[in-house]
């Protein structure tokens, strides 16, 4: 196998480049995993992946109090701290706790994080527990900007961005629901403020509101395509669960003239009593194929799937033993990445990171199999983010309990190389988590989805 880690140019102005790679046909691949520390920091997190290998994501850092969150960036051996240079160039903006979660291949950085503003209502809304106002963000070549929230709510939340810079998110209005969630899951609430679904530009200061499906009244998106057709989730502030572990009633689509489209469900709707339950659409690409998580009828369990329009939603196979799992992205070669996890779900099961090469056809590949056996990895958790080269990253637990950041790269085969047959689980499944990692990963799977 020919495995090449990326190149590392510490030249921040570089970040702003473009740069096409060829395509390939091949559907099954091998690859070698990274762990993108930092050393010795507790927790890291790789949420998405450009088409340079720019990594972004989150960790955790200690200053003396309570351990916070903070929006990092890795490129090759560069590593930065976006809260820290926030804190220097644009002191008193960013809270304590901050995370990104799409980078694109303009170097445009978006991210969600606490301001230094008391929520009015307390709502929780990022889940940190601190009583802090949240915004969604977009940082370029050093500088953090707020994105606006003309619907005159407190809060607002990202999802992704395109290669066109319109970013799909949610923010809060001004209506106040005595049916929204009093306490959820994932630790967020009370909410008091309905929230809708929104684009916000392409150009500076450009927004615009995706309604719900009728008779709902709140929406979420969290994935767009260069063609501006979003995924989310509809419903009402009673059965919908705000980002992490988010779920709702339905999975949505939206085409670029904003109109609504219900995607279907595996026969059951959100649950707000188990963490993650119910349906929810969380990527597309721009081939239209979305990908995400439906409720069966028990409606005590989530399982992956694939939509297509001329298909509708479809199964994508968990790895044996299974009965939890979330396609959490997928590119334009149709290779999605997620989460197969074992009974207990979210709150007590043990994820592994999983990629589906060929959609449903294809079977479903543990990550865990790459593992080399000098590698600092126990288990590879989840995988949050695919490029368009197959770059691959998310999380993962090392020897020392603590949970990184990984980096998968794809090796193209050699003849008579065959790759790891799918299927196979190599993650033990009972693999021992300290409450205090399974708080991590529960309150970071998904921090945008």
């Amino acid at each position: 196998m020919n495995c090449r880690w990326i190149v590392s140019v510490p030249v921040l102005g570089m970040l702003s480049a473009v740069l096409t790679f060829p395509q390939s046909n091949a559907l099954s691949r091998k690859y070698t995993v990274y762990d993108l520390g930092p050393a010795g920091n507790p927790f890291s997190s790789g949420s998405s992946v450009n088409n340079r290998g720019v990594v972004v994501g989150s960790d955790t850092v200690s200053d003396g109090g309570s351990p916070t969150s903070h929006a990092v960036l890795w490129y090759g051996d560069l590593f930065l701290d976006l809260k820290q240079i926030a804190d220097t160039r644009q002191p008193g903006l960013l809270g304590p706790n901050s995370a990104a979660g799409v980078v694109n291949d303009s170097g445009l950085v978006l991210l969600g994080g606490e301001t230094l503003l008391q929520d009015p209502n307390n709502e929780n809304f990022c889940a940190y527990g601190t009583g802090l106002q949240c915004v969604a963000m977009l940082w370029s070549k050093g500088i953090l900007s707020p994105l606006p929230n003309p619907l005159g709510g407190t809060n607002s939340g990202w999802g992704w961005m395109n290669s066109r810079g319109e970013v799909v998110g949610y923010a809060e209005n001004t209506v106040r629901d005595p049916e929204c969630l009093a306490a959820a899951p994932n630790g967020t609430g009370p909410q008091i403020l309905d929230y809708d679904a929104v684009i916000w530009g392409p150009a500076p200061g450009q927004f615009r509101r995706l309604p719900p499906l009728p008779g709902d009244s709140v929406a979420l998106a969290f994935g767009i395509n260069n063609s501006s057709q979003a995924v989310g989730i509809s419903g009402s502030c009673g059965n919908t669960v705000i980002p992490p572990g988010t779920a709702g009633p339905h999975a949505v689509l939206w085409e670029r003239d904003g109109t609504v489209h219900d995607l279907g469900s595996f026969g059951g709707t959100s649950n707000p009593a188990i963490l993650g339950v119910g349906n929810g659409a969380l990527a597309i690409n721009d081939e239209g194929v979305v990908v995400g998580t439906s409720a069966p009828p028990s409606n005590t369990v989530n399982q992956p799937f694939l939509w297509t329009k001329k298909k509708g939603m479809q199964h994508l196979s968990l790895l044996p033993g299974d009965v939890v799992g979330a396609g959490l992205d997928i590119n334009n070669r149709g290779e999605v990445v997620g989460a197969s996890i074992s009974p207990g779900g979210l709150a007590s099961g043990t994820p592994s990171a999983v990629v589906w090469q060929n959609g449903t056809e294809g079977g479903v590949t543990d990550l865990n199999v790459f593992l080399s056996p000098s590698s600092s990895f126990v288990a590879l958790l989840t995988a949050f983010g695919i490029n368009e080269k197959g770059q691959i990253v998310g999380f993962g637990m090392t020897s020392s309990g603590d949970i990184h950041a990984f980096l998968a790269n794809p090796c193209e085969h050699e003849d008579g190389d065959e790759s790891a047959a799918t299927g196979t689980r190599a993650a033990p499944a009972n693999l021992a988590l300290s409450q205090s990692v399974r708080r991590m990963i529960s309150g970071r799977l998904g921090i945008a989805k």
